[in-house]
Order: C-alpha cells, then structure tokens, then sequence
C-alpha cells in the first residue's frame, strides 16, 4: 500500500471499488465524497481536518471515536468492523 494514498480515516482509496469511478478519494473533493449529502463534508474528515486541523485521524489521540463508530458501513459484521477500524489505525501509524 502506497500511504501517500491514504484517506484521512486510513482507508487506501486505491483499493476502493469506488475509487476513479465515483469517488477520487477525501483529499481530491475536500471530504465531500459522495456517500455524504451534496455539498457536506464526510464527518470523520470534517472533524479532524477542518475542525482540528490535523493531516489525518493518526495524529488525534481520540481516533477513533464516536464519529466512526457512527459513520459505519453497514455491510461489515461487528467483528469485521473492529478489524477494518484496526487496519485502518495500523495504516495511519505507519504513515
């Protein structure tokens, strides 16, 4: 994984299925991808980055909160959502 590609919620915006072809990843629209109502910022990226000011979720030592619990994809099971949010923190470490 290139990490330089990596979303503000450790995500690899490479591997997405919706990467290119409905989405070009938070940091190309400003977090306004397009699961989020027109016009509005994705609450995890209009947290830590307008909100903190921060480059990603890795540099906040509340990450991750409330604000990915609540923004959950609702196809992962709770044991592959506890996963995913543990990939996702391990990437943004090792950024």
């Amino acid at each position: 994984m290139n990490y330089s590609e990596l979303s503000v919620c450790g995500t690899d915006c490479k591997a997405c299925y919706c990467f290119g072809s409905m989405c070009t990843g938070c940091h190309a629209c400003s977090g306004k991808v397009f699961h989020v109502p027109e016009g509005k910022a994705c609450a995890i990226y209009d947290c830590v980055v307008n909100g903190k000011g921060l480059k990603d979720c890795g540099a906040c030592s509340a990450a991750p909160c409330d604000i990915w619990r609540n923004t959950r994809d609702p196809k992962y099971s709770d044991e592959e959502f506890e996963e995913n949010i543990k990939q996702r923190m391990d990437a943004l470490k090792k950024r």
